[in-house]
């Protein structure tokens, strides 16, 4: 894709669906040595590490609850005005010493090993300093993103709902917390990164929090890194992602004992296992389907013979820990459970392929819609739906049509089909997306406004902006495609002035004409219209872009300090709400300006775009 889409990670189905990972190891040998000659020795306890600067709040670890809900771990506020920990584990009541009668049950091998031994050499070790898997030429933002604020970047984001109106604005968060950049001075740097991976699993990107966390050495994680971990390996159906931490956290509450006691018996160690599993059920520390779910996985095992099976009933939400075990064992979450998944744990089960593939097309407009699908990710989930054995009427309609938008030999026809495409949509600019690429295909020629509006629409939802710059010779002056091209183009149009966007208000439609108002915002923060006459456009529209707030604040002094990851943060932040029709236009004004200023341009432009499409 040209501009816009090379600086942006594409997390399609086809390449992040990725199965949960079941250690077998291999048959047991009869040993050939003398009695005793094969016993290990027992490894002595490694040196402890030089301890990290201390974390700003340490999150206890936890066990899932039944209580209400929508799944999603709560962030609570602090009392002292703090950015909050995500308490992503509360502590069990409960978690006493082991009595004699738990102590016989288990028996010594339940006792907590020693802590790990890493032998990884000094020039294998991983920097807390810079962490991010993508690098420069990959679309990483500059090292020095976020700046040297750690304290105030961290409680943005801990602060942050868990989406934001603008895919784009999404899609640029994604990257930006995905960056190889360097830690703040002024905080820890695995403290950093849970931060940054705990939003990126709050927005649904459960993949993408997966690649931050493992960019981590297991033994230079803090205990808010080791609290994020958790919740991303439930997010991903993937429990043995943890299983690292596990041996160092095993006895500190019923939670890592639980995982604990799955990761033991996916390396043949159902014994133990078993017997973690039943203390947690006698002692009452988490509910009856919480526990049966981990001894589901326990059962599924090497080594074990347990035949666990799981029953929904009198269970009236789906948390986190019951999405992530009952993904990870293949068993089917009933309909009233999903009924009450929010927006985050979509985005999870569209990323996983634990998740059955008709749930996840269910979820695939909302997930183009949102950013996590591409526009060709989209096509592809399109294509292996109605290859399915049954696919249903409305996946074979969307498929005719999309074929027929790139096929059919007349412009008028694949037009067409392009229309009733998107008319298929529960939403028309999840559409779009689906057609960004068919109109591409559609050369520059003598359309309708609407036509030409339509098409141009389409290709700016995919990030295709140099095909829709070829239009501009063919669109009218002050029509609604002229305004996508004058704010979505990657050249400015000649000669715009107050005048035009006049013109364009009298095609304007929306309430109280906030799609002309959006332009006028645009224009003047993307620098297309002198300042002159951005004050007259500014006066004549009421845009207010002299009224101030915290965030308008922070965000220009941000866009002044070059702080690219800040600025991206603080976008999405001001993009929050229910549509497009709540957000102030001189928030548009001050997110493209910001943006422009510490050179993300293509990102100012494609999110212009998308207010002028959307509103």
């Amino acid at each position: 894709m040209a501009g816009i889409r090379r600086g942006h990670i594409w997390l399609g189905t086809a390449a992040v669906l990725l199965a949960v990972p079941v250690v077998v190891p291999a048959l047991a040998q009869e040993s050939l040595l003398p009695p005793g000659f094969d016993a290990p020795a027992r490894p002595s306890p490694a040196p402890a590490p030089t301890p990290s600067p201390a974390p700003r709040a340490t999150p206890t670890p936890s066990t899932p609850s039944s209580g209400g809900g929508t799944g999603r771990p709560a962030v609570p506020r602090a009392a002292n005005g703090a950015a909050p920990v995500p308490n992503l584990t509360p502590s069990l009541t409960g978690d006493a010493p082991l009595s004699a009668d738990d102590a016989a049950l288990m028996g010594e091998e339940a006792l907590p090993p020693p802590p790990p031994r890493y032998d990884l050499p000094p020039g294998s070790r991983r920097l807390l300093s810079r962490v991010g898997p993508l690098t420069a030429t990959e679309g990483s933002l500059n090292p020095n993103a976020f700046g040297n604020r750690g304290i105030f970047v961290t409680q943005l984001m801990d602060k942050m709902g868990p989406t934001s109106v603008s895919r784009w604005a999404s899609i640029l968060l994604r990257r930006a917390l995905l960056s190889s950049v360097d830690a703040p001075p002024n905080i820890n740097g695995a403290d950093f990164v849970a931060a940054r991976a705990w939003l990126l699993l709050r927005q649904g990107e459960s993949p993408a929090a997966r690649m931050l966390v493992q960019s981590v050495d297991v033994d230079r994680a803090s205990p808010r890194l080791k609290a994020v971990a958790l919740q991303v390996a439930l997010a991903n159906a993937d429990p043995a992602g943890v299983c690292s931490y596990t041996p160092g956290m095993v006895g500190t509450n019923a939670t890592w004992d639980m995982m604990h006691a799955m990761c033991s018996s996916l390396v043949g160690e159902s014994g133990p296992a078993g017997a973690i599993i039943e203390r947690v059920r006698r002692r009452g520390q988490a509910p009856a389907i919480d526990v049966k779910l981990a001894e589901k996985i326990v059962g599924a095992g090497a080594n074990s013979n347990r035949n666990v099976t799981v029953r929904w009933d009198d269970v009236s939400n789906l948390t986190t820990w019951r999405f992530g075990l009952a993904s990870a064992a293949g068993l089917d979450i009933p309909d009233n459970l999903w009924t009450g998944a929010n927006a985050t744990m979509r985005g999870w089960a569209l990323h996983s392929a634990m998740v059955s593939p008709e749930r996840r097309w269910s979820i695939a407009a909302e997930g183009a819609r949102r950013g996590w699908l591409s526009s060709r990710a989209y096509v592809d989930m399109l294509s292996a739906a109605e290859a399915g054995d049954e696919p249903a009427a409305d996946v074979i309609d969307k498929g005719q049509y999309l074929r027929g938008a790139f096929t059919y030999v007349r412009r008028a026809d694949r037009i067409s089909a392009i229309e009733s495409l998107i008319a298929l949509e529960q939403d028309r600019y999840s559409g779009l997306v689906l057609s960004a690429r068919a109109a591409a295909r559609i050369g520059p020629a003598e359309v309708s406004d609407a036509e030409s509006a339509l098409l141009l629409s389409a290709m700016f939802a995919g990030g295709l902006d140099n095909n829709a710059m070829a239009w501009a010779p063919n669109v009218a002056v002050g029509s609604p495609a002229w305004g996508l091209l004058a704010v979505g183009s990657p050249r400015p149009l000649l000669g715009i002035d107050p005048g035009d966007i006049n013109e364009y208000a009298g095609e304007d439609d929306s309430n109280e004409q906030l799609r002309t108002r959006f332009l006028a915002a645009a224009l003047i923060g993307l620098g297309r219209i002198n300042a002159e006459q951005g004050a007259e456009v500014a006066r004549q529209h009421r845009l207010n872009l002299g009224q101030q707030s915290r965030w308008s604040q922070a965000i220009d002094i941000a866009a002044q300090r070059g702080e690219a990851g800040t600025v991206a943060l603080l976008a999405a932040i001001g993009l929050q709400g229910r549509g497009w029709d709540g957000v102030p236009p001189y928030h548009l004004y001050h997110i493209t300006r910001a943006l422009r200023q510490v050179g993300l341009g293509p990102e100012a432009r494609m999110i212009a775009a998308e207010a002028l499409t959307r509103v």
